[in-house]
């Protein structure tokens, strides 16, 4: 079946690139076999998206890249021109410490214009990325870098070094 499937739609990531036949890949698995149905842009198939509707996008998907996992339950806001590697998490739900069984309500996610998020990134609740932060690849963002113009990385991250104005 593997193989049916691979010949069927192809390596969708052979050039790095978001094209029309991956995007029509990403829609019919995605409208027709029923995989993220009920996420209002496209998605990869691989993706897990929890609460799309506490999910605000900018001019990019989120999720187009394979194998993410976003929990928008108390909420995400996502601005313009964000690039989102493969494998990334955006979790703004957590558990309370005395009782796993309960949530945390806290402030939504918020990932300012310019942001690209390096592959495998993790992002917890509450957490706001100023515009035109990059985070390295694997980085657990744990904590607010609200500034902007900065090059984060690590776990938990931390600023590397400043970035100069996006263009």
């Amino acid at each position: 079946m593997r193989k049916v499937f691979k010949f069927v739609f192809g390596d969708a990531w052979g050039s790095g690139e978001l094209s029309v036949s991956h995007l029509v890949k990403c829609l019919f698995i995605q409208k027709i076999l029923g995989i993220n149905r009920n996420v209002d842009w496209p998605v990869h198939w691989t993706t897990k998206v929890k609460s799309p509707k506490n999910i605000q996008r900018g001019s990019r998907f989120p999720g187009i890249s394979p194998g993410c996992y976003f929990d928008g339950r108390n909420g995400i806001e996502i601005a313009n021109n964000v690039w989102i590697g493969p494998g990334v998490k955006l979790i703004s739900m957590n558990h309370e410490l005395n009782n796993y069984s309960n949530y945390v309500e806290t402030k939504p996610i918020r990932i300012g214009k310019d942001c690209w998020l390096g592959a495998d990134v993790i992002v917890l609740a509450g957490v706001e990325l100023g515009p035109h932060t990059i985070v390295g690849a694997g980085a657990v963002v744990t904590k607010s870098f609200p500034e902007g113009n900065a090059l984060i990385g690590g776990n938990p991250a931390k600023e590397i070094k400043a970035l100069p104005e996006y263009h």
